[in-house]
């Protein structure tokens, strides 16, 4: 079988979860081209994957680049079509997502936090992002759910990165194999991405604030020029945060945190 546009690439489907991944020896971006393969073509289900052995033009929130060298971390996207109701809360599946990935990292005694609003921390470093994207064609809508997991990435790597991150072989010493931990991840991504459907942010709010908490830890929160300090207050309805200042609490939609 062969992609939208001609190449080879890998296909392999798990029944269980009706999922059919598609791998590419490169990508520019695996959102960007399941979004573009969506739009254009229509063709592609609910639970498509689109993962890459190198991915050369990956971004994060705010169009910051991930960039991933050859067979050194796991980069995909998952295509998950969604009815009108449930696009309030395309902010809150990212951190379902950041759930399941700090889950099955904890599993491997990898000793990881998710961080609001969708990153995967281990101590201050960061090991994996997520960002979610609405994609709309005629009558079909759907979420691009992208993934980078930092899985083989070195330490000198890592240094060259200007924020802190980490990755599964400086925390656990051993190498292993992306399309593997793929296959591993998906059915703990598949229990916490039914609990999200079946419930929105409020089925998650009680894992999400005891694992990215405490409430009342101190912060700071800054979108381009602004920042503001205070509180974590908890959680919206929909996953924003809520931040006591001196002022009162303020909803926060989006940010950094640190």
């Amino acid at each position: 079988m062969s992609d939208f546009n001609g190449t080879s690439s890998d296909i392999e489907n798990i029944d269980r979860m009706e999922i059919q991944i598609e791998w590419h020896e490169q990508l520019g971006s695996t959102n960007t081209y399941i979004r573009d393969c969506f739009i254009k073509h229509s063709l592609i289900k609910s639970g498509f994957i689109a993962a890459a052995r190198e991915q050369t033009s990956g971004r994060g929130r705010q169009d910051r680049p991930w960039l991933s060298a050859p067979n050194s971390n796991l980069c995909f996207s998952l295509f998950w079509e969604i009815e009108a109701p449930l696009l309030i809360q395309i902010p809150s599946l990212s951190m379902a997502v950041a759930l399941a990935v700090t889950e099955f990292l904890n599993v491997r005694n990898i000793h990881a936090t998710p961080k609001w609003p969708n990153d995967v921390l281990v101590g201050t470093r960061k090991i994996c992002g997520i960002l979610s994207e609405h994609v709309q064609q005629k009558d079909r809508q759907g979420i691009v759910i992208g993934v980078g997991l930092n899985v083989n990435m070195t330490q000198e790597q890592a240094a060259a990165i200007d924020r802190p991150a980490t990755s599964m072989l400086i925390e656990s010493g051993q190498t292993s194999d992306p399309e593997r931990i793929l296959k591993e991840l998906l059915p703990t991504m598949e229990f916490w991405i039914d609990r999200w459907e079946g419930g929105g942010f409020a089925a998650i709010r009680d894992t999400w604030t005891e694992k990215a908490g405490p409430i009342c830890k101190p912060l700071s929160v800054h979108d381009g020029d602004i920042r503001k300090n205070g509180r974590l207050a908890g959680f919206g309805e929909h996953g924003e945060l809520l931040l006591e200042t001196e002022a009162g609490i303020e909803t926060i939609w989006a940010g950094d945190v640190s």
